[in-house]
């Protein structure tokens, strides 16, 4: 399948996806992933008309941002070292990846506009897995009040690698759960209205779980 074909494939699951949940498929955001391809292959997929785009480390992201710029919506989904966030955080959308007092404060100073943030939960408890635990999000996100340049848009998790779709099911709508107890506080600087969660191989079940950002790299960019 071309990339083109890949994109449609994609489309037509979201529609599945949210026919069976209280989503809309024009509520869902794709974030094409494009750390594994060229800037030739993210340019590919811009022109299929797909306008967010994700990276996890900043070298590639420049890479990209020279040549796309301002064409699309730019995420950054992987961890961000607090050295780095100068040379990238005026440059992106989005950041996946909110998790620790010390980026915070890095942003807070570095940002020249307030900047949507996702805070990253490490909903099934995987030593391999960077955010934070459940119990630490609500305080968290509250001391965040004290960052005039972080809006949090959102919660990002990350699921186990599994096909076990009960597993996949559990933490997804984990991730759901803390997102109402983090909106019924009602903070002014977390409205907390988006979830980033689902990825290639499971992102059907994360729509149905509530996800409005799905991670894809693979299912988008593979060609044969």
């Amino acid at each position: 399948m071309s990339i083109t074909q890949n994109v449609c494939r994609i489309k037509e699951q979201i529609k599945k996806a949210t026919s069976s949940s209280k989503t809309n498929p024009s509520d869902i955001t794709i974030v094409g992933v494009t750390k594994y391809v060229t800037p030739d292959v993210a340019e590919e997929l811009v022109s299929t008309g797909l306008t967010h785009l994700g990276e996890n480390r900043p070298d590639k992201f420049l890479e990209k941002y020279t040549i796309l710029g301002s064409l699309v919506k730019w995420h950054f989904i992987g961890t961000l070292q607090t050295r780095k966030v100068k040379d990238v955080i005026n440059k992106i959308d989005y950041l996946h990846s909110l998790d620790r007092v010390s980026l915070a404060h890095e942003i807070q100073k570095r940002a020249d506009k307030k900047i949507a943030c996702f805070v990253q939960v490490n909903v099934s408890e995987e030593n391999s897995k960077h955010g934070l635990s459940v119990s630490e999000v609500e305080a968290f996100v509250t001391n965040l009040a004290a960052f005039d340049k972080i809006e949090v848009v959102g919660l990002m998790t990350m699921a186990p690698d599994t096909d076990d779709e009960i597993v996949l099911r559990a933490c997804f709508s984990g991730l759901k759960n803390l997102q109402d107890k983090i909106q019924n506080l009602k903070l002014p600087h977390a409205p907390c209205d988006h979830l980033s969660m689902g990825m290639s191989n499971d992102f059907e079940i994360a729509i149905e779980e509530g996800a409005t950002f799905i991670r894809l790299g693979s299912s988008l960019t593979s060609v044969n």
